[in-house]
């Protein structure tokens, strides 16, 4: 729970996880002008991380999920998505969209992580439930 760090893991994962929304999105706002291409990815890759939790790291080591739930990007990508279908241009969801991604990443995750950051009395030490997880 308590693994992801809390400066890199706030500003690095939002820079390095728009590039495959916005890529599949240029596609397929370019093939088809559907404004859909960036909750597509994103959900394509919420599926493979959770296969990959679930199996790689319940399945075959019995790590606990709750210690290594993915991202949500779903907020995000909404997001874009919507700047895309009510500005039908490229550039502005490139500057507008992805500094709204960028910046709904926290919040987006913040429901996840809010239940994990009640103060709770350990031997004596008040400490979250986080740290107390590991």
């Amino acid at each position: 729970t308590d693994w992801k760090d809390r400066r890199l893991w706030v500003t690095v994962l939002p820079i390095v996880g728009i590039t495959f929304p916005a890529a599949v999105q240029a596609v397929v706002w370019y093939r088809w002008r559907l404004p859909f291409g960036a909750m597509l990815a994103v959900l394509g890759l919420l599926f493979g991380e959770w296969v990959n939790r679930y199996f790689n790291f319940w399945g075959w080591t019995y790590f606990p999920v709750n210690f290594v739930f993915p991202s949500q990007f779903v907020p995000g990508a909404l997001v874009l998505d919507v700047i895309l279908m009510l500005s039908n241009s490229m550039q502005l969801t490139a500057v507008i969209g992805g500094l709204a991604y960028g910046l709904l990443f926290y919040p987006g995750n913040w429901p996840v992580i809010a239940p994990l950051h009640v103060p709770v009395e350990y031997n004596g030490m008040v400490m979250t439930l986080a740290d107390l997880q590991g």
